[in-house]
């Protein structure tokens, strides 16, 4: 009777443990992480109680032809300009260079910028910003637009994965000041890929 006594006890503990730890929720390496990060207090940009609450972002269902392969054109001669945010700050980019992609048969051309601020900061040495506007905003996604991480290409030839385009963290909490996506950063169609609208 002690013996099943204790069994049982166990068999508890190791329940209620597994139960109060669930596994992050994603269907990518790139959803996992990023819900991982928006758990963890220490990266998140979720309030305290949102955060509490987290069970994973909204995610477009992953989509390969949202994967594509862009030419990459270096630009010269460019300065560093002031980019407008969310608040009264200006961030300070540079357009890097021009890339050029098919997405359906429709042909697309964004600028890819430097962020000025990260040059010296260690991991971001090579660091390309794409943010852009799609006709998914203020809809399916969030109205101001979206963002995508690249690296500097060593050719002239890079791949975009918009499955991995992500909200500014000020879609999440106003205390963020965001870079505004420029107007000539357009995608006319439906990006169906990446993070959704965030609903709180």
């Amino acid at each position: 009777m002690k013996t099943l006594y204790v069994l049982l006890l166990g068999f508890i503990v190791l329940w209620g443990c597994g139960k109060g730890k669930q596994p992050l929720q994603g269907e990518t390496e790139f959803q996992v992480k990023l819900n991982g990060e928006f758990k963890d207090a220490s990266k998140s940009p979720l309030k305290d109680k949102e955060r509490k609450d987290f069970k994973g972002l909204d995610f477009f269902k992953f989509d390969s032809s949202y994967v594509v392969a862009a030419t990459f054109k270096r630009t010269t001669e460019e300065k560093p300009f002031k980019m407008k945010t969310t608040t009264d700050r200006l961030a300070v980019f540079m357009k890097y260079g021009e890339i050029t992609f098919t997405i359906n048969n429709e042909s697309f051309q964004l600028n890819v910028y430097q962020d000025q601020d990260l040059l010296n900061e260690e991991g971001f040495e090579d660091y390309l910003f794409l943010p852009f506007l799609d006709d998914t905003n203020g809809e399916e996604s969030y109205g101001a637009g979206r963002y995508i991480d690249l690296k500097i290409p060593e050719g002239d030839l890079m791949t975009i994965d918009f499955n991995t385009a992500y909200n500014p963290y000020c879609a999440y909490n106003e205390k963020y000041s965001c870079p505004i996506v420029p107007r000539e950063n357009y995608v006319g169609i439906e990006v169906r890929a990446g993070v959704r609208s965030y609903l709180k």
